[in-house]
């Protein structure tokens, strides 16, 4: 895995081309939910998470992990995935981002709290899951920046943004925007199909999929699944935002070759409204309330996913 992960750095220039030494270098992951990785895809893959806090160690670079989890909080969802004595020997810190400061994005004009944390590192590394979702279709890279968005009032986004698909996608599109990710890798070791992004099946892919440019990444994904780009309300709000290459034939793929045919009985989610009622986004704050507060983890699911070691044939593509 760690020479995975590095390849798919090398691919795109080397770290030396997103890194200096001495920055202070954010990895963003996908800490959803306190779900272990050993038996759900919710989360990303602890080993993702730590190879590329290792190589920017290596480099000279001051990496710290960090979320605003949706559920219970960074450090209760990094136990889950076994992190915090692994980055606490790196001697790399776990942070949650909140302090929000609020930023005003383009083109929507929005004024949205972001974490400053996120705002103040000097470079931020998106490492999203490859994942179904109810309400969106699929994530691959884009939304997995909202999380830079403190606590709850992702929840409060998709009450006011959320009348349409498109409405909430613009914002999403806007967050990644205004982030500017310099480089994003996305686990799709053991992906998440069906009902995701929290309860969905696993599903091994044994893919790593990397780029410089998240549009392009969504793109790359989508093939690997025959998912028509035109069904993704974030590919489609990207084009409309004119942010990013969302023209397939313009990206330029290195790494190993995508496979001849898309993987086979990947599933879709029966989707739901993305907005949330109020009823919802109070019911919301108070189950967060309770897992804070006792320390509960929500169930977890039974079916058992291989590991990253299990997995086989890990492969590395990446698109400019």
């Amino acid at each position: 895995m760690a020479e995975a992960v590095r390849r798919q750095l090398d691919l795109l220039g080397g770290l030396g081309a997103f890194v200096k030494r001495g920055d202070t270098v954010l990895l963003k992951p996908n800490l959803i939910a306190p779900r272990s990785h050993r038996h759900s895809a919710a989360q990303t893959h602890p080993v993702v998470i730590l190879e590329t806090a290792k190589l920017l160690k290596d480099f000279g670079a001051r990496p710290f992990v960090a979320d605003s989890p949706a559920w219970a909080n960074v450090a209760i969802c990094a136990r889950a995935l076994e992190l915090i004595e692994p980055l606490r020997r790196l001697g790399v810190p776990i942070r949650e981002l909140n302090a929000p400061r609020k930023c005003r994005l383009v083109p929507e004009g929005l004024s949205v709290g972001l974490s400053s944390a996120a705002l103040d590192a000097d470079v931020i590394i998106n490492l999203p899951k490859f994942k179904t979702h109810q309400q969106l279709v699929a994530t691959f890279a884009v939304k997995n920046m909202f999380g830079c968005v403190s606590g709850k009032q992702k929840a409060l986004w998709h009450l006011r943004r959320g009348n349409t698909t498109a409405e909430f996608s613009e914002l999403l599109v806007g967050v990644c925007r205004y982030l500017k990710p310099a480089v994003t890798i996305i686990d799709g070791i053991v992906a998440m199909h069906g009902q995701g992004p929290i309860r969905g099946p696993s599903k091994p892919l044994g893919w790593l999929i990397g780029g410089v440019d998240p549009i392009a990444c969504e793109l790359v994904c989508c093939d690997l699944v025959g998912l028509g780009p035109e069904r993704l309300p974030i590919v489609q709000a990207a084009r409309r935002a004119g942010f990013g290459c969302a023209d397939r034939e313009r990206i330029e793929l290195v790494g190993d070759d995508l496979p001849i045919t898309p993987c086979a009985g990947f599933e879709w989610a029966q989707p739901i409204p993305v907005k949330f009622t109020f009823g919802r986004v109070c019911r919301s704050m108070a189950r967060q309330f309770v897992l804070l507060v006792r320390g509960l983890k929500p169930a977890q699911d039974q079916t058992a996913m291989p590991t990253a070691e299990q997995s086989p044939n890990l492969h590395s593509t990446s698109g400019n």
